[in-house]
């Protein structure tokens, strides 16, 4: 302690907080730090903080000793020591339980760069703008046409040069038709509303539904569906396949006004297109029809500003570095252009067109591959170009702290067991990502659930999306971005989701009675669900080979995928995300020997307890009960 008492007195004592402005202090004076609640500096001038902040920095400017202020942090949820870093709206909620009135310093020069950013990025309202071409997203079911169609639009051969004709990574491409131009994105799932409208960005204007006119509507129909409505992205339904004999676009329509997709010919606002991507047919009637919708959105950009843009793809060439996809939103991007992408920085030393062809100037609503930033940059994060390259390093360096106190700052997720009805707010919605075993269940669920938003004033229920099988990282992505929780009746994540759940802080409950799922969403509905235990997945592991013993007795061969598995865990056996077995561990061997524990990148005998179904490619979670305490 003598340590903590000590150090405030250089520089501590100068902080702006700080109630002797002069620095000093009698020799023998207790130090004012070792307070712990608030002290004569909470009376005078605010506390000066910037954006991000250490845990020491603000100790030393509060006067206090520096395990006060950690005491207040764990309190919040943030576990951070001495020297980590936290945002400034943590460090202002510390202080303010101090009594201290606090101020936030942001460099004039990040200030600007900022405002001009918020003000472009979600819309343009500059009166010198001009009208801007619209950026489309193909979406729907696997094998439906979607990169057909846009193969055609562009007269080249994408598809057949995709493995299987299935796209494996993002395009995005610009055609011209009749003097004007569209820009398509070809996602191979959702991105462009999930993962890029999580941080913030609102890269697609308008989303094409494509629907086989044989098949109708399948489960990554409706999941397309809901990632364009939970993105408010107008629709326009693309009925292809209709040269094919067993074609019936009216029974795809109804099918369509089920899912709430109800088209004009019905009464309803979606426009619905017959076409045939394999004849060429209705394909100029859809490309009018995404200018109309166009020109009902009044698109618009300034091509005179400096270049504000989104990043659609990025990734490290082992030849060129560095190298993103941006999709222009304002401005005009051009070659030498020192810009900054997120918390990266560079100088603009080269551009290619969709067609791979050097450009040196980009207009707004076109894509473009840049070439010359530092590191590659995240998907949805924001290009923006700045004057020299000084102020770049400086918002990029601001950026990157940012980032990092962001990491152990309090982040505002929506958990099952908060408390939703608040006088406050009177309207509150609970929103739901539904995954489960079989249409059946999902059905019923979705009917008990519908009863309970009848049974409710205050708190509404709102399923984001529902669908059958494993719960999936395209779900996590999705209820990240709509503030969901994810409820899984009778299946599981599989190893890539449930790290993207870990990451993103998603709130993902399971369930195998469907009882016990309507009490808890009634519970939490009403603000009174007090969980006393909860399940923590220690690891993943895949099912290599099978060993049937003389005693009948089935042991697998397995490979720990992630994480770690122990003689102690329970487990689950996974098929397809379906769980078929919940037990414990009865044997866990490495070659011969009994072993307590495997962590991930290890081979492992097993046998499960009771258990002797055990196949090739099954997936093992390893999982305990942790006791939690009751909060208020």
């Amino acid at each position: 302690m003598s340590q903590n008492t000590r150090k405030p007195r250089g520089k501590g004592a100068r902080g702006k907080g700080g109630a002797n402005k002069g620095g000093q202090q009698p020799r023998g004076a207790p130090p004012a730090q070792q307070s712990t609640g608030p002290s004569a500096a909470a009376t005078a001038e605010p506390v000066v903080l910037g954006s991000v902040v250490s845990v020491g920095e603000l100790a030393d400017s509060l006067q206090m000793a520096p395990v006060e202020v950690i005491k207040a942090l764990m309190a919040r949820g943030v576990m951070a020591s001495i020297n980590q870093q936290i945002d400034y709206e943590t460090a202002e909620a510390v202080a303010e339980e101090f009594g201290f009135k606090v101020e936030q310093h942001v460099p004039e020069v990040v200030q600007d760069a900022n405002r001009d950013l918020e003000k472009r990025k979600d819309g343009e309202t500059d009166p010198d703008a001009i009208n801007r071409p619209p950026v489309v997203t193909i979406m729907g079911h696997v094998d439906h046409g979607k990169t057909k169609l846009l193969d055609v639009i562009r007269k080249t051969e994408v598809a057949e040069g995709e493995a299987g004709g299935i796209t494996q990574h993002i395009g995005a491409y610009q055609v011209e038709i009749n003097n004007r131009k569209i820009t398509f994105l070809d996602t191979p799932g959702h991105e462009a509303f999930t993962a890029m409208r999580a941080r913030g960005a609102k890269v697609t204007d308008i989303a094409v539904l494509v629907v086989a006119a044989n098949d109708g509507v399948m489960p990554q129909t409706r999941e397309a569906i809901n990632h364009a409505h939970a993105a408010e992205v107008p629709i326009i339904v693309a009925i292809n396949k209709i040269d094919l004999p067993q074609a019936n676009p009216d029974r795809v329509k109804q099918q369509l006004t089920d899912v709430g997709v109800i088209p004009e010919e019905y009464g309803g606002d979606v426009p619905v297109v017959e076409l045939s991507a394999k004849e060429e047919y209705g394909i100029e009637d859809l490309l009018e029809m995404v200018n109309l919708v166009a020109d009902i959105l009044e698109l618009k950009a300034n091509p005179e500003l400096n270049a504000v843009g989104v990043i659609v793809e990025a990734e490290v060439d082992r030849n060129r570095g560095p190298v993103a996809t941006v999709l222009i939103q304002s401005g005009t991007l051009q070659q030498r252009d020192i810009v900054v992408v997120g918390a990266t920085w560079g100088r603009i030393r080269a551009m290619h067109d969709d067609r791979g062809r050097k450009v040196r100037r980009v207009l707004p609503g076109a894509p473009v591959e840049v070439l010359g930033l530092m590191e590659a940059p995240q998907a949805g994060d924001f290009l923006q170009v700045v004057e020299d390259e000084k102020t770049a390093r400086e918002l990029a360096e601001e950026r990157q702290r940012q980032r990092r106190a962001e990491a152990f700052a309090e982040t505002r997720v929506v958990k099952l067991d908060e408390t939703y009805s608040t006088e406050e707010d009177a309207s509150q919605e609970l929103r739901l990502v539904i995954k489960a075993d079989v249409r059946g269940s999902l059905e019923a669920i979705q009917g008990s659930l519908q009863k309970l938003n009848e049974e409710s004033d205050s708190v509404g229920i709102r399923v984001v999306h529902a669908d059958t099988g494993a719960v999936t990282e395209s779900d996590v992505m999705l209820a990240q971005a709509s503030g969901a929780v994810i409820i899984g009746f009778s299946v599981r994540p599989d190893a890539a989701a449930k790290r993207a759940a870990d990451s993103a802080r998603v709130d993902v409950r399971y369930y195998n009675i469907i009882y016990n799922l309507v009490d808890e969403v009634r519970a939490a509905m009403s603000g009174l669900l007090e969980p006393e235990s909860r399940e923590v997945t220690d690891g993943y592991a895949e099912v290599r080979q099978i060993f049937r013993l003389p005693n009948r007795e089935v042991v697998a061969g397995l490979y720990m995928l992630d994480g770690k598995g122990s003689r102690n865990s329970r487990v689950r056996v996974l098929r397809d995300g379906a769980v078929l077995h919940d037990g414990s561990v009865s044997s866990l061997k490495r070659f011969k020997d009994d072993v307590r524990e495997v962590q991930a990148g290890y081979e492992f005998g097993m046998g499960v307890a009771n258990f002797n179904d055990l196949q090739e490619n099954d997936q093992i979670e390893f999982y305990h009960i942790e006791e939690v305490e009751r909060t208020l």
